[in-house]
């Protein structure tokens, strides 16, 4: 059974940077497409990033293209998210889908629904 588990949330400024992780126990993660999702207070979830089990599938939301980047190594998923506004703050959650030949679609990756597993979340709030 594979479990996800993030970290790295916390408190910063406009502008600053943040490291978020998400990391497999269980089994590796290299069979694993992961997205990073977020969750603001009174709002739906939504897709942030997202990348492919072989990382040749690689998405990014339009409201966070060019400051976030997604990457991951074979029991880690990495977001290095830079240039922070407040309207980053939510709870991210990174969450995984099997993808055993790295054929996962990028609207998968965007679709919350085609996760299997999920990580409890953490806590990103971006205030001066």
């Amino acid at each position: 059974q594979v479990q996800l588990v993030e970290s790295g949330g916390g408190s910063v400024q406009p502008g600053g940077s943040l490291r978020l992780d998400c990391a497999g126990s269980g089994i590796p993660l290299d069979f694993f497409a992961v997205g990073w999702f977020r969750q603001a207070t009174g709002k739906e979830r939504e897709g942030v990033s997202g990348i492919g089990g072989n990382s040749a599938t690689v998405y990014d939301s339009d409201q966070v293209k060019g400051r976030f980047t997604i990457s991951r190594d074979s029991n880690t998923v990495y977001l290095q998210m830079n240039s922070l506004k407040p309207e980053d703050t939510g709870v991210y959650y990174c969450a995984a889908i099997q993808d055993t030949r790295g054929f996962v679609a990028e609207s998968t990756l965007q679709d919350p629904a085609a996760y299997q597993i999920w990580g409890q979340g953490t806590l990103v709030t971006v205030s001066s």
